[in-house]
């Protein structure tokens, strides 16, 4: 097929957002655009044994302030694991340019948090991203 689509690389996606109605929406709105949710839980406690296990994720979505804790330790868990990190947070943490691929601020529009995840998939895919969409910060890929 010449003009179809290429095949995305970042499908699944576990979402850790402690607020209900985000988490709802940010959720359904993946949803309808094809990626797979592994979960969408709301604590660092629940994040981590799904971490710790070999469920297959392409990349988490954490939020920094969680019900029992900090996102930063979701993060550390995932990059660990060598799973992409992306904080979606109303304030970035200092650490995220070195757990995270990058960080999208909150409020955001839902083509904006997509765009977001296409642009890291195409930095991991070593290439550039065809956009940066506001509210949105790429961190330089580290060897």
């Amino acid at each position: 097929m010449l003009f179809g689509k290429k095949k995305r690389q970042i499908v699944r996606l576990l979402v850790v957002e402690d607020e209900p109605l985000v988490a709802f929406d940010t959720e359904y709105f993946l949803t309808d655009a094809n990626f797979t949710i592994v979960a969408t839980i709301d604590r660092v406690a629940e994040a981590l044994p799904i971490l710790a296990s070999d469920a297959v994720i392409d990349l988490v979505l954490v939020d920094v302030n969680l019900a029992d804790g900090s996102g930063i330790d979701v993060a550390r868990a995932a990059h660990a694991r060598g799973v992409p990190v992306m904080f979606v947070t109303g304030s970035c943490p200092v650490e995220a340019t070195t757990l995270a691929a990058g960080c999208m601020a909150k409020p955001y529009m839902p083509r904006d948090l997509i765009a977001a995840i296409e642009a890291i998939e195409a930095m991991l895919g070593g290439g550039e991203p065809k956009r940066v969409p506001q509210g949105f910060t790429l961190f330089p890929r580290t060897a």
